[in-house]
C-alpha cells in the first residue's frame, strides 16, 4: 500500500481524501483482493485523524463494494465482482468526470452522492 496521505487544508474531507486513495489503489491493483487493511485505529493515529473519520471512510467504501469488513478479523479489500481491471479502472474515471461535473454544478458531496443512490433506485 502506498503511503496515504491527508491535506488539511484541500477543499475535500479528510475521510474523502482518505476513501479516493483507498479507491484508487484498488482500482490500479496496488491493493489486491484479500488484502488487509490496518485496523481503524492505527490507520486514525498514522494520518493523525480521528477514528470516526477512518470508520465513515471504511463504511462507505464498504457499501460501495470496495470493503468487506470481517468483525474482529479486521477489513479487507473485497473480492472482484467479475469485473477485470481494466472495467474497473473505466468505471474510476467516470466516476471522476462526473464528479467533477457535479462539482462544478457547486453541489456539495452528500448532493451528488444522493444522485447517484436515486439514479440506482430508479
Amino acid at each position: 500500500m502506498t503511503t496515504l496521505r491527508i491535506d488539511p487544508g484541500h477543499t475535500q474531507p479528510p475521510f474523502e481524501q482518505l476513501r479516493r486513495q483507498l479507491v484508487a489503489q484498488i482500482a490500479t491493483g496496488e491493493l489486491a483482493p484479500g488484502t488487509k487493511l490496518p485496523s481503524v485505529r492505527r490507520l486514525a493515529a498514522d494520518l493523525a485523524l480521528a477514528p470516526s473519520t477512518v470508520a465513515r471512510s471504511y463504511r462507505e467504501l464498504e457499501s460501495e463494494g470496495y470493503l468487506v469488513t470481517q468483525g474482529r478479523n479486521g477489513t479487507i479489500v473485497a473480492p472482484p465482482t467479475g469485473a477485470d481491471a481494466e472495467t474497473i479502472r473505466n468505471a474510476a474515471a467516470l466516476t471522476e468526470t462526473y464528479v467533477a461535473e457535479m462539482r462544478s454544478l457547486g453541489l456539495p458531496p452528500n448532493a451528488i452522492i444522493g444522485a447517484v443512490r436515486n439514479a440506482l433506485e430508479s
